[in-house]
């Protein structure tokens, strides 16, 4: 199993852990400690040396902060996170806070007293980060002091010790651009504006430009690395040779020179000597390195990291390659689906869900000899109202069983050395109430809508988010979500920058790969989400229109639950559009399957829906 269902959150320890940070406060000559889920890589998925917010707090969610004070413990999170917060927290120590709506920089003025010096460890932030927290601490006269240690670290006596996982090239026929080529592009980039160099601090964007995967972290086959990339074509790769063999290190030493991560600081002090212009993403680079640019009398030129684009828009290799793992990864949740239906309910526990489709992955896997490498996230398998808590864990001690007359929920995906994949759907387990059946097809509508957009060049994700809601507020409900995010090429399933989202200002550029997952959920009682991934096709002219328009092609091929569809909710075009995605997925899925029942299942799952 790639998956542990243990319990993980320790609650019972915030009060002791937290008393022993404030007790560092005097030494340090500070009055509050923030302490981000971010590590010094500033990733979503940390190894367990860096679960700092986790150790302190016991919250486990992927996203949040905690600002400590003499007299406060605040951990701020997004709606997403809510309801898990208020289960995972000592609340006679911590309160919990708005992330979107009041983040530490915006609580700090509101809240904070005069003179406030809020200590950070600079590896743990970014340079854009530190900017919005000078700036609010500058409004009540306080200081951001920059710590030399974090004090966490001497707190944590048994902390793991750092990764050592091992690196893997990805070949050409997966990556679809040559490393050399890659590097190329950015150099010349980097000559065209003047620059002495780049500095590369995001894991996922060092593995797609040098064409290699590692595995640091859980679920996300990247490697802990970073890279200087200089004008005149050399690359410098800070990757510790523990997690190369001979193979890897062979390639690198044709594209790079592979340098111990300690190295860092020091070749970086090298290219900023002599005001030497180095690009630097301020959302991106920890703010200790930025510092160490400063300290030389380099100068510091914000840019995006020039492989944040390339990498979201996919090229045709990558397109294909997810294309034919979406079919692959279709065919064992089918093989799951039936395996569900046919069970009796009250027999299946979430965990027992959970299981088994990873299991059918390994299974449908290993038959077309492409193995499943890894999910890409741990399964969110939630029943009843566990299926209302958005990213829902199950552990032994929450996983219960599966009854009849209730909704589940199960979003889950997988990592294949040709794509990564993220598919959510939720079921009826027998006879459900018609309220839930009326919500779970408002969602669809919403998912539909997504699905079918046509939209002009320049669009943004923000633009089309409420393309998925509007059904829903009309029913005068919402969800605390975005609805897609973007997903990497055999990399992190949350890839940035492009989004759906209320916030969400990056364009939408042909082959960016996003997810179009809308949903509902009803606290204590029930969730709704359907998800499938689409990815973003080239301009296409319209009949009778004046300009060409972009539009969604969808990868995933599954069912979605037909026993919960009001069809009469649904609009003709609608309706057309999901019997033509049942008939599709049929089609492309029927091939991969052998077992008798399991196609018939599949068969009586797509049938058609009228009106």
């Amino acid at each position: 199993m790639f998956q542990s269902f243990d319990v993980t959150s320790t609650p019972q320890f915030g009060c002791e852990r937290v008393a022993g940070l404030r007790a560092a406060f005097g030494d340090l000559g500070i009055d509050g400690f923030l302490v981000p889920r971010a590590d010094e890589y500033q990733g979503e998925y940390v190894p367990q040396c860096s679960e700092r917010l986790a150790w302190l707090t016991g919250f486990t969610g992927s996203a949040g902060v905690a600002l400590v004070t003499h007299s406060q413990a605040v951990v701020f999170v997004d709606g997403r996170y809510v309801t898990q917060l208020a289960e995972q927290v000592d609340g006679s120590v911590f309160t919990g806070g708005d992330l979107v709506n009041e983040p530490p920089h915006v609580w700090l003025p509101r809240h904070g007293k005069k003179g406030f010096r809020l200590g950070i460890d600079p590896w743990l932030h970014t340079g854009a980060e530190v900017r919005r927290l000078e700036k609010a601490l500058a409004e009540i006269d306080g200081k951001l002091v920059f710590l030399p240690h974090n004090p966490l670290d001497k707190l944590w006596s048994d902390r793991p010790a750092e990764p050592l996982g091992g690196v893997i090239i990805q070949d050409i026929g997966q990556a679809g651009v040559l490393a050399k080529d890659k590097l190329a592009t950015i150099a010349a980039n980097l000559k065209e504006k003047n620059l002495k160099a780049v500095l590369i601090t995001d894991p996922s964007s060092v593995a797609w430009i040098f064409n290699i995967r590692g595995s640091d972290v859980p679920h996300t086959p990247h490697p802990l690395a970073r890279a200087i990339i200089h004008t005149e074509g050399v690359a410098e790769l800070f990757l510790d040779k523990r997690k190369t063999k001979v193979e890897a290190e062979a390639y690198l030493a044709q594209i790079c020179k592979q340098l111990p991560p300690a190295d860092l600081t020091k070749r970086l002090a090298a290219a900023a000597a002599n005001g030497g212009r180095i690009l630097v993403d301020p959302d991106l680079a920890p703010y200790a390195l930025t510092d160490v640019i400063r300290g030389e009398g380099g100068e510091i030129v914000e840019g995006s990291d020039p492989a944040k684009l390339p990498r979201a828009c996919k090229n045709a290799a990558e397109i294909n390659g997810s294309a034919a793992a979406h079919l692959q990864d279709g065919a064992a949740m089918v093989e799951f689906l039936y395996w569900l239906e046919t069970s009796k309910p009250g027999t299946v526990t979430e965990i027992a869900a959970a299981e088994r489709l990873e299991a059918c992955r390994a299974r449908v896997g290993e038959s077309m000899q492409n193995p499943l490498k890894d999910i890409s996230f741990d399964t969110i398998s939630g029943a009843g109202e566990h299926g209302a808590v958005i990213h829902y864990r199950v552990t032994t001690a929450s996983d219960r069983l599966i009854q009849a007359g209730e909704l589940f929920l199960i979003d889950s995906g997988a990592q294949y050395i040709n794509g990564t994949t993220d598919i959510t759907r939720t079921v009826g387990i027998g006879a459900v109430p018609e309220e839930q059946k009326r919500f779970f097809t408002l969602v669809l509508k919403g998912m539909i809508a997504i699905s079918m957009a046509r939209f002009p060049k320049g669009t943004r994700g923000c633009d089309l988010d409420p393309l998925a809601r509007i059904a829903l507020w009309k029913a005068g409900v919402d969800y605390a979500h975005g609805t897609g995010h973007g997903v990497g090429s055999y990399l992190s399933v949350h890839e940035g920058p492009q989004r759906i989202a209320r916030l969400a200002v990056q364009e939408l550029l042909p082959g960016m790969i996003l997810s179009n997952e809308p949903g509902y959920y009803r606290p204590g009682h029930f969730g709704i989400r359907i998800e499938n991934l689409i990815y973003i096709r080239d301009p296409e002219e319209i009949e009778g229109g004046d300009m060409s328009m972009l539009g969604f092609e969808t990868l995933t091929f599954c069912p979605i639950d037909r026993s919960l569809v009001l069809v009469e909710l649904l609009t003709h075009e609608e309706l057309h559009w999901l019997n033509e995605y049942h008939a599709r997925t049929r089609e492309a899925l029927m091939p991969l399957i052998h077992d008798h029942d399991i196609r018939a299942w599949l068969e009586n799952a797509t049938l058609e829906l009228k009106h």
